[in-house]
């Protein structure tokens, strides 16, 4: 009514003095404002269906929506899929931890899951199953875990609606993130997968732990690699990490500071894991102790590489048994989060460990025990070490895992060599036969 009343004065205003509108002037008058006033309501409206289009949209797209969008057929969802997630993370003791395993079907992840299931953990593993290396091995890992009652779901880190969704199925207790672009190398060939899983998969995992409640503790693994070009020996957790050798130890660098911003800001807790050079049994094939046995027994040269000045090339080979005994123990002493929703309450535990063996070995021992354990002479080729990321040496200080984890490496490197050999000519002649190797 305001704006009519506005109108009719105006229509009274004579438009020079002395002299006052017509009646046709006064209607093309008002025909024009309620012209105007209709264009406003036209584009208002138009305004108004845009923004509810996009509300409906973010809706559909949402966590709470997604699980509707998903229907048995596809590679996760449904009841059935509900009850294998629900049974693999049921804890069969009361004081046992509830955790997803990312990486599951990973080297680390594998050995991590089936330690935590034998002591009465529940545990659902997740892995996507990329092709770094052969997928078989993956696969073959993925039946051991099957057999043991460990579910692994197919899934990528990145997906942060599958992320929700596994959050809304189990109440986790505990998140071991073992999930990641593994090598130094292959860093130069394809740098945007690294950077994909290492820190952007890493950052939604915390997004989705952090909206959580309540919030999961979090133990994941860093590398030793961190400490790039430090000269200084033992390597301690209170050394510089600020001169990475490689893209890969840049990502995990990353990973560190990015996870101590969410243990400030959200009040996660989180433990770092800096694994020094792990080997064994269901090991990565990309590893220099894996790929040597392989080419020693098919009679193919191996390269030995060599620091400046003929230098020896070393490394604290750490078996994969006492890793998993370092991640157990720092799941154990994982003090609870302290946020919720989102939200920080108080201060959060924020821990960095190194886990190696303190032994470094020079590769060339290496080389040594294998020709003694396969009875085969290796033929090898002794090169420069190029510049493509690999340091001279690790040598890790492990005093500070020893008094907080009691964290007790056992294994030398001959020892976990024989239980390796074991395996790999087993696995490798199982494989033969199946065509899968």
């Amino acid at each position: 009514m305001s704006q009519l009343k506005t109108v009719s004065h105006i229509d009274d205003i004579p438009s020079t003095p002395g002299k006052f509108k017509s009646d046709k002037s006064s209607y093309i008058h008002r025909l024009r404002i309620y012209s105007t006033l209709s264009k406003l309501t036209l584009w208002s409206s138009f305004f108004l269906i845009f923004v509810l289009f996009f509300v409906f949209l973010s809706r559909t797209t949402s966590p709470a929506a997604a699980p509707n969008r998903r229907a048995l057929g596809d590679s996760w969802g449904g009841s059935d899929w509900e009850k294998r997630v629900s049974k693999s993370a049921r804890r069969s003791t009361a004081s046992g931890f509830t955790v997803l395993v990312t990486g599951a079907a990973g080297f680390v992840g594998t050995h991590v899951s089936l330690a935590l299931k034998r002591r009465g953990d529940g545990v659902l593993g997740l892995d996507n199953f990329n092709r770094y290396y052969d997928p078989n091995l993956k696969r073959a890992r993925q039946k051991l875990l099957d057999r043991a009652g460990v579910f692994i779901v197919e899934g990528d880190i990145n997906d942060s609606v599958l992320l929700h969704k596994l959050f809304d199925v189990v109440m986790f207790t505990h998140v071991m993130h073992l999930a990641a672009q593994a090598g130094v190398r292959y860093a130069m060939q394809n740098p945007n997968s690294y950077v994909h899983s290492n820190i952007a998969g890493f950052v939604n995992l915390l997004e989705v732990c952090k909206s959580a409640n309540p919030q999961p503790a979090i133990v994941w693994a860093s590398s030793s690699s961190v400490y790039g070009l430090n000269s200084k020996v033992p390597f301690s957790e209170k050394d510089r990490t600020d001169q990475p050798a490689s893209l890969y130890a840049a990502t995990k660098k990353a990973g560190e500071e990015i996870a101590h911003t969410y243990n400030h800001i959200y009040g996660l807790s989180i433990t770092g894991l800096r694994f020094f050079t792990v080997y064994g049994p269901w090991g990565r094939p990309d590893m220099a102790y894996f790929f040597f046995t392989k080419d020693i027994l098919k009679g193919k040269q191996i390269t030995i590489f060599e620091a400046p000045g003929h230098g020896t090339v070393a490394r604290d080979f750490t078996y994969i048994d006492d890793i998993v005994k370092g991640c157990l123990g720092a799941l154990d002493t994982a003090k609870k989060s302290t946020g919720s929703g989102g939200k920080k309450k108080g201060a959060a535990q924020f821990r960095i460990f190194n886990l190696g063996n303190t032994s470094p070995v020079p590769v060339s021992e290496l080389v040594r025990i294998l020709e003694k354990l396969l009875k085969v002479k290796a033929k090898k080729k002794l090169l420069p070490m190029p510049r493509n990321g690999d340091v001279k040496f690790t040598h890790a200080n492990i005093s500070l895992a020893h008094s907080e984890l009691g964290y007790r490496p056992t294994t030398n490197l001959e020892t976990g060599l024989r239980k390796f050999v074991q395996w790999y000519l087993e696995y490798s002649s199982g494989s033969k036969k199946k065509s899968s190797w």
